[in-house]
């Protein structure tokens, strides 16, 4: 099967589920370079909540999108789709194959489908309003007003996650349509690249006992101390990196709103619904190869065949002789 497409590897899933060390090998045994898809890996000094990849790791395999910004600078999806390109562009002049790995699905989709980010409309003092509302009433009173107009958006952003909820209704109300079915149109383009897209998998009873085992490693590793640093460099709660999941929970309790045990009982509540969304994400997406990690005895190995095939079918990988 011939396609003047460029190759494109994808290997996502929910959050804890084992992405980074199969990207590792798949990396090694594709001669390719990891792409993070990750809004929080971008941020410089949030190594143990976004659960970057070590330095060994990235000894180990060429890593992009990470550390590119301070903790104060502003990230969102069309600066992802930008910079994600240009690693494209980059991994394959040196004859290598991308591998876009990481949770955020909607990051994902933007650079896959080559969604056009102009074309939204803008309005400063609708965008005010709405800010302004959100200062008085709180984010939560905004994602009430999003889930009457839009209810599959709503379900779709967290009420946390105050920019996309804002612009969620500065896109209906300039509109009056839906921005959920804008992005299903969006979603429906043709992929821009030859990819094979992976979802790796896992029962449920066990991924949310890997969430909260690692939610305790990052808190041995030093997640306070590094969310300490952060608060004192100057971060504060309402910019974009301190509403990243651990972040925020931690600035909580080092500004004594919450206590620490409560703190971390948020962290590991949230992120397992964070895992929810990842998931209802994915099953909506065309053309996902689901690879459930009990169908293979979760052996690596097995797992790993298992995509070279598959690579080798949709004629990124020369077939074996």
């Amino acid at each position: 099967m011939n396609d003047a497409r460029e190759p494109l590897i994808i290997l996502t899933g929910p959050t804890a589920v084992g992405k980074t060390s199969l990207s590792l090998k798949l990396a090694e045994a594709v001669d390719g370079e990891i792409i993070s898809a990750d809004s929080m890996q971008v941020y410089k000094g949030m190594d143990i909540g976004s659960a970057k990849a070590s330095p060994e790791e990235r000894a180990r395999i060429p890593h992009h999108l990470l550390d590119i910004l301070e903790p104060w600078e502003e990230f969102h999806v069309a600066l992802f789709q930008e910079k994600c390109r240009e690693a494209i562009r980059e991994i394959r002049r040196r004859g290598k194959l991308p591998i876009l790995t990481g949770g955020t699905g909607f990051y994902i989709q933007a650079v896959l489908k080559d969604v056009d980010f102009s074309q939204g409309p803008q309005d400063e003092t609708c965008r005010r309003e709405l800010e302004q509302l959100a200062a008085a009433q709180g984010p939560a009173y905004l994602h009430t007003l999003l889930a009457q107009a839009d209810p599959e958006a709503a379900a779709a952003i967290h009420p946390n996650n105050q920019k996309r909820v804002i612009r969620a209704l500065e896109f209906y109300r300039l509109t009056g349509e839906k921005i959920s079915q804008h992005n299903r149109l969006q979603a429906s383009r043709e992929n821009a690249y030859n990819a094979c897209y992976f979802v790796l998998d896992e029962d449920r009873e066990i991924l949310y006992r890997r969430i909260e085992q690692r939610v305790d490693r990052m808190l041995e590793q030093g997640l306070v101390e590094e969310v300490k640093k952060l608060k004192e460099a100057g971060c504060t709660r309402d910019m974009v990196s301190m509403q990243g999941l651990g972040y925020k929970e931690i600035l909580d309790c080092l500004e004594g709103d919450i206590s620490l045990d409560e703190a971390v009982y948020r962290i590991k509540r949230d992120t397992r619904h964070f895992a929810k969304r990842q998931l209802t994400w994915f099953r909506r997406e065309r053309d996902v190869i689901w690879v459930s990690k009990p169908a293979f005895g979760r052996s690596e190995e097995r797992i790993l065949t298992f995509l070279l095939q598959k690579l080798q079918d949709r004629a990124i990988l020369p077939p074996q002789p």
